[in-house]
């Protein structure tokens, strides 16, 4: 028999999707919420509804949940991550230079490598706080983006950095290889990012998204691309794709936010070129702020030295 649950959407899930809003409300993953409401086993104020409907406050959502035995387990499993460093360690933080292709945490429908899964076959201990699949977290990279990633070690560090994160107070540096050349070379793109209406997997520009700011700044002009350092004020999934893209300008390598692939082939690349390159913040345990910086992986640095040729 399915599990019957009822509740009243609350003000701060006005506007979301349902399956967003479902997988909030009831734990469950936003893919199994978007399943449930396919099989009209979502009814909102009494009437079934699509997954990307938008809820209101007060309304009363009815879900039929599946039994605990038809719910996928997702639980990290100990697997050494080739070419994953451990750039510093203390008591209270790991942080990690995460190579592509690699998951922050395990999630339902991945079974590559994760950030938790790395950390835990060398040995790491991990906060407990956060979903079990995702303990430590407080900011993830995308499985196509490399670069640098904080995990939480101490309970107390995981509540003041996933507060800091929130709050905006964390430094956010990102290297981004773009098309053509920004016009002007220095700016701001303020531009709420939302889940693409047509796509489940991919996000764009729209006035019912979420606060997105980006700045970006001019490194280097190239003769068919432009390398950007790029600061983020706050941390949408794929915001520096959809707000480079949004500029006409997509990230190199990048063909799902309208990159040219002929021009990443040539330069062999088989993702977008993006890479977290600093990250700083107050240390929760001393107080003082720290700042760690990475390099480019190989693939991102043969890009580059490609397009030199080119000029």
């Amino acid at each position: 028999m399915p599990d019957v649950r009822n509740v009243l959407v609350p003000e701060g899930l006005a506007g979301e999707r349902i399956d967003a809003a479902v997988a909030r409300l009831f734990g469950v993953s936003r893919t199994k919420a978007a399943e449930l409401a396919a099989s009209g086993q979502i009814l909102v104020d009494g009437r079934p509804v699509g997954k990307s409907e938008r809820v209101h406050a007060g309304s009363q959502v009815e879900v039929s949940l599946p039994t605990p035995d038809e719910i996928p387990t997702v639980e990290v499993i100990a697997e050494p991550v080739p070419g994953m460093r451990v750039i510093h360690d203390d008591d209270d933080i790991v942080v990690v230079d995460k190579p592509v292709g690699v998951a922050a945490h395990p999630s339902v429908g991945w079974s590559g490598p994760t950030v938790l899964g790395g950390l835990a076959a060398a040995g790491y201990r991990i906060s407990t706080s956060g979903a079990s699949e995702r303990q430590g977290i407080v900011s993830r990279l995308d499985v196509g983006t490399s670069g640098l990633m904080v995990v939480c070690k101490s309970e107390y560090a995981y509540s003041v950095l996933k507060r800091a994160f929130k709050e905006r107070t964390v430094d956010k540096t990102y290297h981004a290889l773009v098309q053509g050349l920004p016009d002007p070379l220095q700016g701001t793109i303020d531009a709420p990012i939302g889940r693409h209406p047509g796509h489940d997997y991919k996000f764009a520009v729209m006035d019912s998204g979420k606060p997105a700011i980006t700045h970006y700044e001019l490194i280097e002009a190239y003769r068919h691309a432009s390398l950007l350092e790029v600061h983020l004020e706050t941390g949408r999934t794929h915001q520096i794709r959809v707000h480079m893209a949004a500029l006409k300008h997509p990230c190199v390598g990048d063909p799902l936010y309208g990159a040219d692939p002929t021009l990443g082939a040539r330069l062999g690349l088989e993702r977008q070129w993006l890479h977290a390159m600093g990250l700083g913040f107050v240390h929760p345990g001393s107080g003082e702020y720290v700042h760690f910086e990475s390099t480019y992986p190989q693939d991102l640095q043969q890009a580059l030295d490609r397009l030199d040729g080119m000029r």
